[in-house]
């Protein structure tokens, strides 16, 4: 099949005491697993389309055929969201960003804690399941956004090169309706060179 779950790039436990063992393989080995499962699925009568990326996919969903636009905007989406989930947490993530991303950061938001408290509030204020993003256009310039189910920036034509689950099951079992201190805690893995090379990357869009 075209698409793959990426193996995550640390253990299950890795990022405790933050995000708990048990969610982590939950999240991994089944959700994610079900978003790429029900992709391949969906597009298994286009042999053409599986053989494209799923950011040009998510990028031109207009153009897709009508009877799997749906399958690929939640499915595909949720592949995507979360294959860049993973590699933007780290068990020595935290502190604070450097170099070009930071003057970002603070040509967009005025200082790192300003943005934080802007993301946290966009993460805590999405009504339901859904994601918060730190997204750049094409000459680097950053903004926040969010959005529902599994809806990726890329279809809005904006680069997501941070972003944070904000669906229950990525943080119910250890932290149930306490939304607020999944967040706090979450920045606390947070891979800022993962997210500067995203910022770089974006710029060759």
């Amino acid at each position: 099949m075209p698409f793959i779950l990426p193996s995550l790039p640390y253990s299950f436990d890795a990022l405790e005491p933050h995000l708990d063992a048990r969610t982590m393989e939950l999240h991994h080995g089944k959700h994610h697993a079900g978003y790429v499962e029900k992709l391949n699925a969906a597009l298994a009568k286009y042999p053409d389309l599986s053989n494209q990326p799923i950011e040009t996919l998510l990028r031109s969903l207009s153009s897709l055929p009508e009877e799997i636009r749906p399958a690929v905007r939640n499915h595909g989406g949720g592949h995507f969201n979360h294959s860049l989930f993973w590699k933007i947490m780290a068990p020595d993530g935290g502190g604070e960003p450097t170099g070009e991303l930071a003057a970002a950061i603070t040509s967009a938001f005025g200082d790192l804690k300003s943005f934080q408290e802007k993301f946290s509030a966009a993460a805590l204020g999405q009504f339901g399941s859904g994601w918060a993003w730190l997204a750049a256009d094409n000459t680097g310039k950053l903004s926040i956004i969010s959005s529902p189910n599994q809806d990726s920036p890329l279809s809005a034509g904006e680069m997501p090169i941070l972003g944070l689950d904000i669906w229950e099951h990525a943080y119910y079992l250890k932290y149930q309706n306490r939304r607020a201190d999944y967040i706090s805690a979450w920045w606390n893995v947070v891979s800022w060179p993962v997210v500067a090379a995203n910022l770089s990357a974006s710029r060759n869009l």
